[in-house]
């Protein structure tokens, strides 16, 4: 017992002691709970310009992605089917692939017959959204563009859903 409590108490120092580690921890990532999503602008894997503020007015489910993530292949086609099923009440699906090969995640893109925009994201981006540790990493956000939930790994879809379903609810 205090061989493990010693063991948790030098991890947890050198974590403390890291530069780095304090952008990396849940608690920064939570912290952008109910504030404004960072704004950004990217060419989509087709070449049209995608930037988040322009689509204020709607919801917007933000998703971190890579090939290689399996559960992140696992929520591509619901997103897709969300897409098609909300997207007339508002809801727009957004990927960040966080490949470094744009061709690789435009064959997945194609492969999994994509409606929604994806673009490829870059370590800038993932720490402007509170560090991409773990893939997949989805965000909610409002119609007024506040990040209102966020999901990191594998997250029950129903979860999501409730959550996705009360925002396109809402009038703002």
């Amino acid at each position: 017992m205090v061989r493990s409590v010693r063991c948790w108490l030098l991890a947890a120092l050198l974590a403390a002691s890291l530069p780095f580690a304090s952008a990396q921890t849940p608690a920064a990532a939570g912290a952008l709970l109910n504030k404004p999503a960072p704004d950004f602008v990217r060419q989509d894997l087709t070449g049209r310009t995608l930037r988040l503020d322009a689509l204020r007015g709607k919801v917007v489910l933000l998703d971190f992605w890579a090939t290689w993530c399996a559960p992140c292949q696992l929520e591509m086609p619901v997103f897709n089917g969300w897409q098609r099923q909300y997207g007339p009440q508002g809801l727009a699906v957004l990927g960040i692939s966080m490949d470094d090969d744009a061709d690789t995640a435009r064959r997945l893109v194609k492969r999994q017959h994509l409606d929604y925009p994806n673009a490829l994201g870059d370590a800038r981006l993932g720490a402007r959204y509170g560090g991409v540790l773990g893939l997949p990493l989805t965000f909610l956000i409002d119609r007024s563009g506040l990040i209102r939930a966020r999901f990191q790994g594998e997250t029950d879809m129903k979860t999501i859903e409730k959550q996705l379903q009360a925002l396109l609810r809402e009038k703002h």
